[in-house]
């Protein structure tokens, strides 16, 4: 059952680095430098972000899921990963846009990556 739950979070994991790509390319003001690696970070981020934001105030972190809160911590999401992560770069503007392309890119594809 373990392993269920490890290749689940492995996918989602990638699924959200792909769909951040997918964003940058969408999002004026808003770049991934350095590869991969850097969409694998930002992923990460972005997820352990979610866990506590579902964790203390009890919402689902996706731009759709919550409304406005949902939306707003999303864009909070993407602005603050350019603190931690190397080679995010991103504007208000942009983590505004950006958490816009995120939630239709994740009305678009199936499954649950923000949870």
């Amino acid at each position: 059952m373990r392993r269920k739950g490890l290749f689940s979070l492995i996918i989602r994991v990638l699924t959200t680095a792909i769909v951040l790509g997918i964003a940058a390319f969408f999002t004026p003001g808003f770049l991934i430098t350095g590869g991969f690696g850097n969409l694998i970070a930002a992923a990460i981020f972005i997820g352990l972000f979610s866990w506590g934001a579902k964790t203390i105030l009890g919402i689902r972190l996706s731009p759709f899921g919550a409304g406005a809160s949902g939306y707003l911590i999303t864009a909070m999401a993407l602005y603050l990963a350019k603190y931690i992560v190397p080679g995010f770069t991103i504007s208000v503007t942009g983590a505004l846009i950006g958490a816009l392309v995120l939630g239709i890119v994740d009305k678009v594809i199936p499954g649950r990556r923000f949870k």
